[in-house]
Order: C-alpha cells, then sequence, then structure tokens
C-alpha cells in the first residue's frame, strides 16, 4: 500500500501513511477544509453561515 501523501510505502506504525510528517500533513489538511466538499445547496450555505456567527460568538474578545 502506498502512503496517499507522497506514495512511498507505508509503515504499519502509521498506516495508511509512511511516517508521522504525512500523518500531520493529512491531519493540516482535515482541519484547514482541504478535504471540503462543495455544496451548491442553499441551506447548506445558510447553514454554514449560522454555525460561523455562533462559533465567533462563542470566542473571548479581544483585549489589546
Amino acid at each position: 500500500m502506498a502512503c496517499p501523501i507522497c506514495n512511498k510505502e507505508t509503515v504499519q506504525a502509521y498506516r495508511p501513511f509512511c511516517s508521522k510528517r504525512c500523518a500531520d500533513i493529512d491531519l493540516g489538511r482535515w482541519l484547514g477544509g482541504g478535504y471540503a466538499v462543495p455544496s451548491q445547496d442553499p441551506e447548506d450555505a445558510e447553514r454554514a453561515i449560522e454555525e460561523a456567527e455562533r462559533a465567533t460568538n462563542k470566542l473571548p474578545s479581544r483585549k489589546h
């Protein structure tokens, strides 16, 4: 089996990846939205906006 990030042979400890580095790259893509599938459904867009607003309101205000 080949690593989905760099195509090297996988290592059992990090399967399906070859190393911690490639596993971390994949995690970063997930967390950064790199694997998101765009939607054309207007309800999905409205829901995403509402969730973003809720998440923003939960953040503590910054004081400089």
